[in-house]
């Protein structure tokens, strides 16, 4: 184990010898962190807090501290965090509240760009991207290959669906589908993820029927319970991800940006 002698780390913290610690970080009682993990320096990490293997944590960061919600007491709750995520500068990642599960969960793969924030109890899926200063409030839902362009903010209880976009300054208060672009403050839905869709190799019919489906819902001006009684009648519900597209919206609690 390679650690700096002027960090400090808790007797009770379960590092696994291959980590690597740099200089004047701070590993408090309760943290465990995998295999392979490379923590640079100035980096806090606190709380009931796991780390898999793989993950990298760059100057300044705060990890596991607690959250910044006012009903918060000191409830032991947790934060894990998955596998080869990237965790840059001053980024700052808070355990959850017993107001909810107790946890915030991060997945594989993600990249927290520099001064980005991710609340309390919020759920991040693997290969996310978050841009400079992009921030969860709490208790938001995230799902994979979302990337979320700097300076962009969901508001709390929000999610965030799979494949989605928000561009640079978004101001989110309600649900993304699943695919779609948006942008703006407030956001407002401008396509899907086409190109986005193509790089992860999806069919030319696959695209074509999901640009029906965005077409129904979004420049028809149908309702959303008319819009997807006319997907039905366009007989596009038979191919999977029109059907993840339409569950994305039917399981909103918050109304979906429109």
């Amino acid at each position: 184990m390679a650690i700096h002698p002027t960090t400090l780390i808790d007797s009770k913290a379960e590092i696994d010898p291959s980590v690597e610690i740099g200089p004047f970080c701070v590993i408090g009682p309760n943290v465990k962190i995998g295999a392979g993990s490379v923590i640079k320096s100035h980096v806090v990490i606190n709380g009931h807090t796991t780390i898999g293997s793989n993950n990298q944590i760059y100057q300044f960061a705060s990890v596991g501290e607690a959250n910044q919600d006012k009903k918060y007491k000191g409830e032991p709750t947790r934060l894990v965090i998955g596998d080869s995520n990237v965790i840059r500068e001053n980024a700052t990642i808070h355990r959850g509240t017993i107001q909810d599960k107790g946890i915030t969960v991060i997945g594989s793969h993600n990249l927290f760009m520099a001064s980005t924030h991710v609340g309390h109890d919020c759920i991040v899926g693997d290969h996310n991207i978050m841009a400079n200063f992009a921030a969860l409030a709490g208790h938001v839902r995230v799902g994979d290959h979302v990337i979320l362009g700097g300076y962009t903010g969901i508001h709390q209880f929000c999610q965030v669906n799979s494949f989605s976009m928000c561009g640079m300054g978004s101001m989110v208060s309600k649900d993304v589908p699943r695919y779609i672009m948006v942008s703006g403050s407030p956001a407002k839905a401008h396509g899907m993820n086409f190109e986005g869709m193509r790089r992860r190799g999806m069919s030319a019919d696959v695209i074509r029927a999901l640009r029906t489906a965005y077409k129904t819902v979004y420049l028809k001006g149908l309702t959303l319970e008319a819009a997807l009684r006319e997907l039905e009648k366009e007989g596009v519900f038979s191919i999977p991800e029109v059907v993840d597209f339409t569950l994305s919206i039917r399981q909103s609690k918050r109304g979906i940006v429109r």
